[in-house]
């Protein structure tokens, strides 16, 4: 019998997505379970929230420099993840960059969740970005992470309206309502192996093919697909 899948989630503030992969993970559609929950941040609501909830936590001194995670540190956190067994790590509002120990321990393992519709406005306070721009429509991504900031490849994205009175603070709160909804999605979609990798480009098993189509290839059969 296939093992559930374990998750391991990275928080530095208030925790609210991490409420909503619980929500679905007790409304049974995440595919996927919360194990643990590990923080740079002793004063984030998330770790009260997930240890309300029976999930094991973690302090983490990050070390390093402003946003950098030392090598003591991550070293601190894969040996936590692998002690939980966890197959994947989900970024929830974790304010660190995550390091080459982390990936290489991970890789195509990392999930992380960010207020802008990527490639679009990277980086910190995305929606004031946004606003500053003047862009009608923005968004929410969920991508795998790699060694860029925010630059891994996209599993999903939701549109967001930018109204004409929006401040950064209703934008963000709108912004937020989305990444509550794709985020679990993102979650059970890697957990069910479902995801496809062309290149930078992922899609659902059987839903995407990046091939232009050939005269006389009735079967059009792809050998490209792999599990991100």
């Amino acid at each position: 019998m296939t093992r559930e899948v374990h998750v391991g989630v990275l928080a530095s503030g208030r925790g609210s997505n991490f409420q909503a992969l619980w929500a679905a993970e007790q409304a049974g559609v995440l595919g996927a379970r919360l194990v643990c929950l590990l923080s740079d941040n002793p004063s984030a609501n998330a770790l009260q929230r997930a240890a309300d909830r029976g999930l094991q936590t973690r302090l983490v001194d990050a070390g390093g420099k402003r946003g950098q995670l030392s090598e003591t540190a991550q070293g601190e956190i894969v040996a936590f993840l692998r002690h939980h067994e966890v197959d994947l790590v989900c970024l929830a509002g974790f304010m660190r960059i995550v390091g080459r120990t982390l990936l290489e321990a991970f890789p195509n393992a990392i999930l992380n969740i960010h207020p802008s519709l990527l490639p679009s406005f990277p980086g910190l306070e995305a929606p004031r970005q946004a606003l500053e721009h003047g862009v009608k429509v923005t968004g929410c991504t969920v991508h795998l992470v790699d060694a860029g900031i925010d630059t891994g490849p996209i599993v999903t994205q939701a549109a967001v309206a930018v109204r004409v009175d929006d401040t950064p603070e209703t934008l963000s709160a709108r912004i937020l309502e989305q990444e509550h909804r794709i985020y679990p999605e993102a979650v059970r979609l890697w957990a069910s192996g479902e995801l496809a990798a062309h290149g930078r480009r992922i899609g659902v098993r059987d839903r995407i093919d990046t091939r232009a189509p050939r005269a006389n290839d009735a079967s059009h059969h792809s050998n490209s697909e792999a599990r991100p």
